[in-house]
């Protein structure tokens, strides 16, 4: 038998915002068994239920919700969705620990480099830890409503768990993860290499999250104008750089992809600006101070990213 397990799998969302509220939604309309714990939204998607406006799936609403104020109240999960902000992830293993069965498996739907690191050494080594890359544009417009504007692709790679040294194992567990998304009309694939995947994720993340902050301009502003389409471009190179000095080859054409893809996009305001609207703690680490230690280490300097994380860093204080 394989990792896929005999039954259903129970499915846990640990964070319903926009990426928890979204795949959660999409699993639950396939027919899986997905259990959301939620916080300030609890009253609301208990009572109303939740709604996902998509340009690609339509209109989606799913009522009643088997949602939870608490963790300690869900049923044991052979999955575990995490789609919190990587701030909260060091506070995240006590609600784990609540809500894991027995070899569950946790993946992070999460930005940034190394997020996985600081979880894993909270965890029982039982528990298989996945990251799990997003490649979506999506927002929260109200209390358990999700605006989805484009794409929805989600890759998933094996971090670290009892599976760690047996190859066939770790595969079987990565594909039956990228089954469940591929079971709800999602387009899932296996990575082999995890932490260059964050890397490559890094190339649309570092200009277009910091960038919406610092010049207050969402995709279409940012890529109308000259100068910003320069520092995009010129953050794009450092960060395929940096990726090269870590010992990751990410292909130039790889930047110039996500590039002209930004540039076909719906106007999109991309995840940092709404946590700094919101007065939420940035995920300065993630994104921009642990890839900018990792290439010190390396013996690089990235000093555009220097200055646009410097610069981030300063906002972040002033708005909190």
């Amino acid at each position: 038998m394989t990792d896929t397990a005999h039954h259903t799998p129970r499915i846990g969302i640990i964070g319903t915002g926009a990426i928890g509220g979204f795949y959660g939604l999409m699993l639950a309309r396939a027919g899986f068994d997905v259990h959301f714990l939620l916080r300030s939204e609890y009253p609301a998607v208990s009572q109303r239920g939740l709604q996902l406006n998509s340009a690609v799936h339509g209109a989606i609403s799913l009522n009643p919700v088997q949602a939870y104020a608490c963790a300690a109240d869900m049923p044991p999960c052979d999955w575990l969705l995490v789609g919190t902000k990587t701030t909260d992830n060091v506070e995240l293993a006590p609600t784990i620990a609540q809500v894991a069965a027995p070899d569950t498996k946790v993946v992070l739907l999460q930005n940034g480099l190394d997020v996985e690191d600081r979880l894993r050494e909270h965890l029982p080594e039982s528990v298989h830890l996945l990251g799990g890359l997003c490649y979506i544009c999506v927002h929260r417009s109200g209390p358990g409503i999700v605006e989805h504007q484009a794409l929805g692709r989600v890759n998933l790679g094996y971090h670290s768990g009892s599976a760690a040294n047996d190859e066939v194992r770790r595969q079987a567990i990565v594909e039956a993860g990228a089954g469940l998304f591929q079971q709800a009309g999602i387009d899932s694939q296996v990575m082999p290499n995890l932490h260059q995947a964050r890397w490559h994720k890094l190339v649309w993340n570092v200009p277009y999250n910091g960038l919406s902050v610092l010049l207050g301009a969402s995709t279409t502003a940012l890529m109308a104008d000259e100068s910003s389409r320069e520092m995009i471009q010129a953050l794009m190179a450092e960060v395929v750089l940096g990726a090269k000095a870590c010992g990751h080859e990410i292909a130039a054409s790889y930047a110039e992809q996500m590039f002209s893809m930004t540039e076909q996009l719906t106007d999109y305001w991309p995840s940092m600006y709404h946590d700094h609207v919101h007065k939420r703690p940035l995920e300065l680490a993630a994104i921009y101070a642990r890839p900018l230690a990792a290439v010190r280490a390396a013996g690089c300097e990235l000093p555009r990213m220097q200055a646009l994380y410097q610069a981030l860093s300063f906002i972040d204080r002033r708005n909190r």
